[in-house]
Parts: structure tokens; sequence; C-alpha cells
């Protein structure tokens, strides 16, 4: 949901869908990734969410927040959004508090 709004603010709103289409592509690609090594980006370093291990990958001037799943090696992607939102109210809204690896099994 968050990457289709994504496009569709650059694409529709800003009236630039080639540009719409790389951003979201760069973001897919890079999400991509977090399945080699999970754990290379920093936690997030607000409450509760750091203690439940919300980690943050900055790609361009977009946030993934993501969580590490260890036992299948893979991240869960919890929301992605552009850098200049209010992020703990995003976070809030997303429930990541209650995400943990049980849920994700």
């Amino acid at each position: 949901m968050d990457l289709r709004c994504i496009y569709e603010y650059i694409a529709f709103s800003l009236l630039a869908p080639k540009a719409a289409g790389k951003q979201t592509r760069r973001i897919m690609d890079e999400v991509a990734k977090l399945n080699q090594m999970p754990f290379r980006y920093q936690l997030y370093e607000k409450e509760p969410w750091q203690s439940k291990g919300l980690r943050v990958l900055p790609i361009d001037n977009y946030l993934v927040f993501y969580m590490p799943v260890e036992s299948q090696k893979t991240a869960a992607v919890i929301r992605i959004m552009y850098g200049g939102r209010n992020i703990e109210e995003q976070l809030n809204r997303a429930e990541v508090a209650n995400y943990n690896e049980k849920a994700l099994d």
C-alpha cells in the first residue's frame, strides 16, 4: 500500500510517471537486499519500537521500517514512508508495537 501511494503521488500529483517508476524500483531493489543481511541497518532510536527490534533503511527521501525475522532469514516490512512525515504518528497507526517474530511466523 505504501509503495503504491508513493508511486501515485509522484506520477499523478507531481506529474512525473517515469520518476515514479524509477523511485519505486529503487525502493523495491533495496528492500529485496534485506534478505541477505537484515541486521545491517540501525535500530529505530525511539521507544517502544527500538526494544521491539524495528530497523530503518533510508532510500533517497524515503524510510523503510522493517523487522528482521531470524527464523526465516528475511525481513518483514512494516511501513515505507516519506522521511518528512510525522514518523511516530505513522508508526503508531501501523501498530508496530504489536509486531513480534511469533506473529510473523
